[in-house]
């Protein structure tokens, strides 16, 4: 930053001058150099801004000749005139005080004599020393906004850099006036946004908005909140910062929009612990949407799609899915802020690793000499949630309610819409919902959406899940409670005591007697009914049964041994098979 005429007199080689100010005005303007003459004609040899030191002989001439010279030099547009008196004039008289007043020409009178030189070098000195921090400055801008380019850094990160190089609040909006990111400097993020939009709409053009996107589709603007800052060094940050959001939008067009992805952002600055005003977790969610003053409400949706290799078939399938969400939660002009996850599949055996079909060994051979299928691992007893091979999508949801309505109808609406947009989508095998408990308070919603995506794995995983839209911590039931639980060592190890020794066993025997057990436990112990389903005789299937009797020590009749046993599969289901 330039010197202006005030910092040059505050220097102490102009102090040691005995300075008097004669005219006050403008002592603030910036000084680009300093000029030594006493040349009445030295405006000729001027281009502005610069600083004058005479001795004064221009001055000792007569009235009219003096307010000429005066004049030619604020003509010229110096920064001021130093006048060392002495040499040619021992006071300005009142003319040449009431011109400079007129003109708002900074003049100042040194009382004593005065090395020029000095002066010239420490101001010299301190431009040239601006001038190179003005350059590394513009090659750290350049350098730090490249790096971001190469590594295609979040939009957060890129208007957050650019906050932290000019120590102000730096605001991305869209072209509807919404916030896509924001970092507050010296005020909190709840003043910032305070009433966005009429805030943005008011704001006159210069270097502290700048317009993000290719000229010809501009699609939102770089916002600066703060009128301390170098003008200079405002617009070349902010237009760098806004070529690298604008790069950054031209690569990842076809992914998610820049909506979104501020939603998304918002969403995980609230579940880590990144905001922890509620103030400021509201008026960030009210600049992307959110309606203020409701009720919030953790909403989870667990998505089991079919597997794809192609990762661009995944990647458009995301999208499409995320699209059908939006697209729900606009046909019932829901108010919400939505974040997704891609999960890759996996599978996931009701038995023991590398365990095979009872039924598939029992089955007679398919021709002369062939061996029975002991090498197909059995999926019969999957449960529902990410069968073998699928894939899974995952969106968290907070949706603002209005208060005094009638929450579970309004959610049954919401959810489904969504419901039904998602279904539509190609790949989309099954799709819940899970609601955890409602609040004022946005950070406590954001809070409970662990809960809530819980309670949806949950029901993804319930093979006769019942109907319907939305489902809450009751209405998954036992299933639910273990889910909550299931990563405690002591349920670990119940689990363990209950079927350790027959997962042993099948992996000995290459059997699958747990696949059994759960067929069994499922049909509530009908033994008819099991023997149907595994196409076994009765006689077979009574054996299998003896066997797991002997293998566990239990009595299968026994009711306590029965939900002993249900229960330690469902944890098995739940941990996913790391028992």
């Amino acid at each position: 930053m330039l010197l202006t005429v005030a910092d040059v007199l505050a220097t102490p080689v102009m102090q040691a001058g005995q300075p008097e100010v004669i005219c006050a005005t403008n002592l603030d303007r910036p000084v680009r150099w300093v000029h030594v003459s006493d040349q009445a004609a030295v405006a000729d040899l001027l281009v502005g801004s610069e600083l004058i030191l005479t001795t004064g002989q221009a001055l000792a001439a007569p009235e009219q000749a003096r307010i000429a010279y005066l004049r030619s030099l604020s003509a010229a547009g110096i920064a001021g005139l130093v006048v060392e008196l002495g040499s040619y004039v021992s006071e300005l008289g009142p003319v040449v005080a009431a011109t400079a007043a007129e003109l708002g020409l900074p003049v100042i009178v040194l009382h004593r004599v005065t090395r020029f030189v000095e002066i010239t070098e420490a101001v010299h000195r301190a431009i040239v020393a601006d001038q190179y921090a003005e350059l590394e400055f513009a090659r750290t801008v350049h350098e730090t906004f490249t790096e971001l380019s190469v590594r295609r850094a979040a939009l957060a990160e890129i208007v957050q850099t650019a906050a932290t190089m000019l120590d102000a609040s730096v605001v991305l909006e869209d072209l509807s006036h919404r916030v896509l990111a924001a970092t507050s400097r010296h005020t909190s993020s709840a003043a910032l946004l305070d009433d966005w939009e009429s805030v943005s709409r008011m704001l006159p053009a210069g270097p502290w908005v700048v317009g993000v996107g290719p000229h010809t589709q501009r699609w939102g603007r770089l916002i600066l909140r703060s009128e301390r800052a170098q003008t200079s060094r405002v617009s070349m940050v902010l237009e760098r910062a806004a070529q690298t959001i604008t790069l950054h939008r031209m690569i990842d067009k076809d992914r998610f929009g820049l909506h979104r992805q501020a939603q998304t952002g918002l969403i995980a600055d609230l579940v880590e612990g990144r905001v922890t005003d509620e103030r400021d977790a509201q008026a960030r969610a009210a600049a992307l949407g959110l309606h203020r003053r409701a009720r919030y409400v953790p909403l989870a949706l667990e998505i089991e799609t079919g597997a794809a290799s192609d990762p661009v078939a995944v990647q458009r399938r995301s999208a499409a899915i995320v699209e059908a969400v939006t697209h729900g939660l606009g046909l019932v002009d829901a108010s919400a802020l939505s974040a997704a996850e891609h999960r890759p599949g996996r599978l996931r055996s009701s038995g023991a690793r590398g365990a095979v079909s009872e039924s598939a060994r029992a089955a007679p051979a398919r021709g002369r000499g062939a061996e029975p299928d002991a090498a197909i691992p059995s999926t019969a007893a999957l449960p529902g949630r990410l069968r073998g091979g699928a894939d899974g999508e995952r969106i968290m949801v907070i949706l603002g309610v209005t208060r005094g309505g009638e929450l579970d109808a309004r959610l049954t609406e919401v959810c489904a819409a969504v419901l039904g947009e998602v279904r539509r989508v190609d790949g989309v095998r099954r799709a819940v919902a899970g609601v955890g408990p409602d609040s004022d308070s946005l950070l406590d919603a954001a809070g409970r959406l662990a809960h809530a995506t819980g309670v949806a794995e949950v029901a993804l995983s319930m093979i006769s899940a019942p109907a319907r839209m939305f489902f809450r911590s009751a209405d998954i039931r036992l299933r639910g409670l273990l889910s909550l639980i299931r990563d405690e060592p002591g349920v670990q190890s119940f689990a363990e005591a209950e079927l350790g020794a027959l997962l042993r066993y099948d992996i000995r025997q290459t059997t699958d007697l747990t696949g059994t057990l759960r067929r069994f436990l499922d049909l509530a112990g009908n033994k008819t009914e099991l023997a149907k389903a595994l196409a076994i005789s009765r006689p077979t299937l009574y054996d299998r049964l003896a066997r797991i009797e002997r293998v566990l020590a239990v009595d299968l009749d026994d009711g306590e041994s029965r939900t002993s046993l249900h229960a330690a599969l469902l944890v098995r289901d739940l941990t996913g098979d790391k028992l």
